[in-house]
């Protein structure tokens, strides 16, 4: 199991046994974080209220590492689960790209769990994947994630419009991203400033 390690967050995928952490933290979240998510598709289980459903989520997610196609991590802070951070959508070939998606804990939010951890999964992507690009798109009323963006120096391609669906609408988005490149000249300052001891 891959296991990364920030200077005070843990990534590691989730398991069938986080379901009740997990359940918890979506529970407690569910206005903070619905109105960023995808509408779930009718007759979908919700995987906070059905283990099952949850150990399918996490058995796909084992599927897309094993596959190389994806890269889901539960974040850890203060000992427990406090969000999410995943790299989907991994293309290979010419392209060597994926999207970064994150969630975090409305309790512990503003703490700079979120942007120490997207420096753990861009350290990852770039040198442990190999891969070119990194990019994450963001629903422009978002400020707590474009704060994320603007502190790790993302930088804003734009705006794409009606991009994704987001809890029914479709939402324009500002896309961010990184390359390879900018991680080589601005990756020892993040590492130093958000993982280091």
């Amino acid at each position: 199991m891959t296991v990364l390690h920030g200077r005070r967050v843990l990534l590691r995928p989730l398991v069938g046994d986080d379901f009740a952490q997990w359940r918890e933290v979506r529970r407690r979240n569910v206005d903070w974080l619905t109105k960023w998510e995808p509408q779930r598709p009718a007759g979908l289980t919700d995987p906070a209220e059905d283990p099952r459903a949850f150990a399918s989520r996490c058995s796909a997610r084992k599927r897309e590492r094993e596959t190389g196609v994806g890269y889901g991590f539960g974040v850890f802070a203060e000992g427990a689960l406090r969000g999410e951070m995943n790299l989907s959508s991994v293309q290979r070939g010419p392209l060597q790209s994926c999207y970064l998606g994150y969630w975090i804990d409305e309790a512990v939010a503003g703490r700079g769990y979120t942007p120490e951890a997207l420096v753990v999964a861009a350290r990852f992507a770039f040198e442990k994947l190999g891969l070119h690009r990194i990019q994450a798109a963001i629903v422009p009323r978002n400020a707590a994630s474009l704060r994320v963006a603007e502190k790790l120096g993302l930088r804003n391609e734009g705006l794409a419009e009606r991009y994704l669906e987001i809890n029914g609408v479709w939402e324009d988005h500002f896309r961010f991203a990184m390359t390879a490149e900018e991680w080589s000249r601005r990756g020892p300052e993040l590492t130093a400033s958000w993982i280091a001891p």
